[in-house]
């Protein structure tokens, strides 16, 4: 039970979990209202507006600056994550959604393949960011980050 009361009390962890969940409820209710359907999977899966990973990353660096200052370890630690992260973001995820994307298109196109029929799972499309789902995540966590130490 400590432990637990020890990582409510630690801000820069209460800032990042923060950043996470809103992120999470914003990017279900985006994807409701432009789909005009609830998908549950939304509330913990990646990809979309905004993103949840930057969120997450740039709440505990702004709580870190905020609580310890720009010249500390923990800062840096946490920017350099972040930074990390936001580049694989919309980078490496960002194309491996695209080539699912496609995958997944070769894969309805092809239903049958030497006779036999294609059984394999549909690919997760959400998976990378486009550089305005970073940014509108980054923003959002580095708000909760600053408001919430």
């Amino acid at each position: 039970m400590r432990a637990l009361e020890l990582l409510a009390g630690n801000k820069i962890w209460m800032s990042a979990v923060t950043g996470w969940f809103v992120a999470q409820v914003l990017k279900t209710l985006i994807h409701t209202l432009f789909t005009r359907s609830f998908d549950p999977e939304r509330l913990i899966g990646s990809g979309g507006m905004p993103s949840s990973h930057a969120a997450t990353v740039c709440a505990m660096a702004a709580a870190a600056a905020k609580l310890y200052g720009a010249g500390s370890f923990e800062f840096a630690i946490t920017a350099i994550l972040a930074v990390i992260v936001m580049h694989d973001a919309m980078g490496v995820r960002l194309e491996t959604g695209k080539q699912a994307k496609l995958l997944n298109e070769i894969l309805a196109t092809f239903r049958t393949l030497d006779g036999k029929k294609l059984t394999e799972d549909k690919l997760k499309e959400f998976v990378g960011h486009t550089p305005l789902q970073v940014l509108a995540g980054a923003l959002l966590g580095i708000a909760i980050g600053f408001g919430m130490s």
